[in-house]
């Protein structure tokens, strides 16, 4: 039985990650994370996730490429116990909605 995770648009993300207590997951693969990312995130490669390492208060918004991945993390989070939630369309849906992704050299970046 897994553990039920909310799903949460765009729009409320960027709501809750512009909060103190708020951490932005990414989950995704180097080669993902280095073509383009948010700013502000955190990356961690889903097969590295040591759910222990986000425990504590405040919320995780947990993302990849299109929201698959992502809930897998955040499913396992919240089974230990973390308030984690989806990204529903995950960076893809972050780009669509114009939000920008940088590579790690500041430069503008994409979603592979």
């Amino acid at each position: 039985m897994s553990a039920e995770v909310p799903d949460i648009d765009i729009a409320r993300a960027i709501t809750m990650i512009s909060r103190e207590d708020v951490r932005l997951l990414d989950v995704r693969e180097d080669d993902e994370w280095e073509a383009g990312h948010a700013a502000d995130a955190e990356h961690v490669r889903l097969g590295d996730l040591d759910v222990s390492a986000f425990a504590g208060p405040g919320t995780v918004v947990v993302t990849c490429r299109s929201g698959n991945r992502s809930r897998k993390a955040a499913a396992a989070l919240v089974g230990a116990g973390v308030d984690a939630v989806n990204l529903d369309g995950g960076m893809k849906a972050w780009a669509e909605a114009g939000h920008p992704l940088i590579r790690d050299d500041g430069t503008p970046g994409t979603v592979v």
